[in-house]
């Protein structure tokens, strides 16, 4: 199963990736590709492997068998956000961007851009253990965006969100694209096929065949 950005020029590439827990195969060969520029969006039902998968590309799980390679920054944003329940949202930003190497003005800036256009409330300084779920996912999203990162790999970001902002997240994926990133999401929804260049199913092993398809 692959995306089709040829795996020469391709910021992520992963290849024939097994992935078992105990006795259940959670990833049977899995392969796929992104390129800068390319949007890639990663489907399948509960149990398929999404988020496994997702977290092997970014380096955060290792796979029992293949290879993955990258180009680039990661950027990555987990499914569950990793926030400090006792830190405002810019502590969150000010923290993460050091350990990026951000100086606190440049960490601050980048990160209050993103959450002003997602309807967060910029300065806010409430702590992340009393936001609410779709405030704790933008600033999760907002973090992984710290850096400029060329690769951008999203598990369900907009979880949480109200209409507004879920729109708006889209017309980032489309900024993006421009921007020459590559970006791979994890999602049950999408606007519409043109919102991505490809789409990549997965199945539960054993099941059928996982398949890749392209977008428009």
């Amino acid at each position: 199963m692959t995306s089709h950005a040829p795996i020469a020029r391709a910021a992520l590439a992963a290849t024939d990736i097994r992935k078992r827990y105990r006795r259940k195969l959670a990833l049977d060969r899995v392969s796929l590709s992104v390129t800068a520029g390319e949007a890639v969006a990663l489907v399948g039902e509960n149990g398929s492997g999404k988020t496994t998968l997702l977290r092997i590309c970014a380096g955060m799980l290792r796979p029992d068998e293949g290879s993955v390679r990258t180009h680039g920054r990661i950027g990555y944003c987990p499914q569950r956000p990793a926030l400090l329940d006792l830190l405002s949202a810019d502590e969150h930003l000010v923290l993460f961007g050091a350990a990026l190497g951000l100086p606190r003005p440049t960490a601050l800036k980048t990160g209050r851009g993103v959450l002003g256009e997602l309807r967060f409330p910029v300065g806010d300084p409430t702590r992340a253990g009393e936001l609410s779920g779709g405030s704790r996912q933008k600033l999760n999203l907002a973090l992984a965006l710290l850096g400029d990162p060329s690769l951008l790999m999203l598990d369900e970001p907009y979880q949480g969100f109200d209409h507004g902002s879920y729109e708006s997240f889209w017309e980032h994926v489309a900024i993006w694209r421009k921007q020459d990133k590559a970006v791979l999401i994890v999602t049950h929804v999408l606007p519409d096929a043109s919102a991505v260049d490809g789409i990549i199913e997965l199945t539960v092993p054993g099941s059928q065949p996982a398949t890749g398809g392209e977008g428009s």
